[in-house]
């Protein structure tokens, strides 16, 4: 199957809301439009890839902070609590595991259920 990740992104209405775009072995990968702040937490099992394809995001950790661009990419490692933020909307490319939950075990009233992103 063959997707177009700008027209996927063009679709898109929600912030923070992931869409999973296809599935690599055991891994899923996921669009996400953001603008924000998202919430501190944890994947403890899981790496988490990020490739920022619009945009700019901050992720911040409790003893440092890494700034990221258009065609930047970058992998929080299972374990570590992390808080990304936008100042405008950013457009992220996600790879994750397919039991990686959106916001870890904390629900923030916007968490997306895996079966709701591959909505």
């Amino acid at each position: 199957m063959k997707k177009n990740i700008n027209i996927e992104f063009e679709k898109m209405k929600e912030l923070w809301s992931p869409t999973i775009i296809a599935e690599v072995n055991d891994s899923y990968v996921k669009l996400a439009k953001i603008d924000g702040d998202l919430v501190w937490h944890t994947h403890e099992n899981e790496d988490e890839l990020f490739l920022i394809i619009k945009g700019s995001m901050t992720i911040k950790y409790k003893d440092h902070e890494v700034y990221l661009t258009e065609g930047d990419v970058h992998v929080v490692k299972k374990g570590l609590a992390h808080f990304p933020e936008t100042k405008e909307e950013c457009w992220v490319l996600l790879v994750e595991n397919k039991s990686t939950l959106h916001t870890g075990e904390v629900d923030a009233g916007y968490t997306k259920s895996i079966e709701d992103q591959l909505k």
